[in-house]
């Protein structure tokens, strides 16, 4: 079968885009034109790229793009997508956000919306391989669904189609595995860093956790004081916690609740 090469244009400059563009390029899709209120960080995004041009308001009546792709915080799809001028009505307007629902782009001022949400944490500085990555599509358009799911099979291994309310909850699970993880290393790290400990002592530990959870699953591979019911150690904890960072004993106390609690129902 021909793959069908798509010209595409991006609103946003932010890590997403940064991300996003790159990979579209890469499986033969063009990028026209990038727009961002942030006029240095759209220069910088299609210097990256290799013939992109940067506009300098959201006006796309001369652009040749077939999909523009709004790629912003989530809490200005709907303003960016109401100011926006399009090609022709046959445009394709798709968003990027997790928690934005495609009734977001009804002022886009064309039928062919979609949601096009890969599901990652995205960086400035570190590349991602899009192969790995989930795109979560959305449209309630057969056009616009044809088009987009031909657009992220071109990029990523796994394209799922996800309705608006089941990517809410998505986001919120993203959230917790992804946000609140990582805050809750970050904890590990000041705490460690107090002692003068480096961090670096507990990558295996990090590793072969997230292997585990993986690999059989979070809650098979829970371990710890809570599940043990080890009560001398966890007041242990608690009673250093406590002198330390009451915000940080708050949270140990919460989560060795939670956890005792679910192993309960088991």
């Amino acid at each position: 079968m021909i793959q069908k090469y798509y010209k595409i244009s991006i609103i946003g400059a932010g890590r997403v885009a940064w991300q996003l563009a790159p990979a579209l390029e890469s499986a033969g899709h063009a990028i026209e034109e990038i727009y961002s209120r942030r006029q240095q960080k759209a220069l910088a995004l299609s210097r990256q790229l290799y013939q992109a041009d940067v506009l300098k308001k959201p006006d796309f009546s001369k652009s040749h793009a077939e999909i523009l792709v709004i790629a912003v915080n989530d809490d200005a799809v709907q303003e960016v997508a109401s100011g926006l001028t399009l090609p022709s009505a046959d445009t394709i307007v798709v968003h990027t956000s997790g928690s934005q629902p495609l009734a977001a782009l009804q002022g886009a001022g064309t039928e062919y919306t979609g949601v096009f949400y890969p599901l990652q944490t995205f960086t400035y500085d570190q590349q991602v391989n899009f192969a790995h990555i989930p795109i979560c599509l959305e449209s309630d358009n057969s056009h616009a669904l044809k088009v987009l799911t031909k657009v992220a099979k071109s990029i990523s291994r796994t394209v799922k189609l996800i309705s608006s309310k089941e990517r809410a909850v998505l986001h919120i699970a993203a959230v917790f595995a992804c946000n609140f993880t990582n805050h809750l290393l970050h904890m590990a790290e000041v705490l460690m860093k107090d002692q003068h400990l480096d961090l670096n002592l507990l990558k295996p530990l990090i590793i072969e956790t997230i292997h585990n959870s993986v690999s059989i699953g979070p809650q098979k591979a829970q371990t710890g004081p809570a599940v043990r019911k080890d009560q001398a150690t966890i007041k242990q904890h608690m009673a250093y916690l406590k002198k330390y960072d009451p915000q940080y004993a708050k949270i140990y106390d919460m989560m060795t609740k939670h956890i005792i609690t679910v192993n309960k129902k088991l």
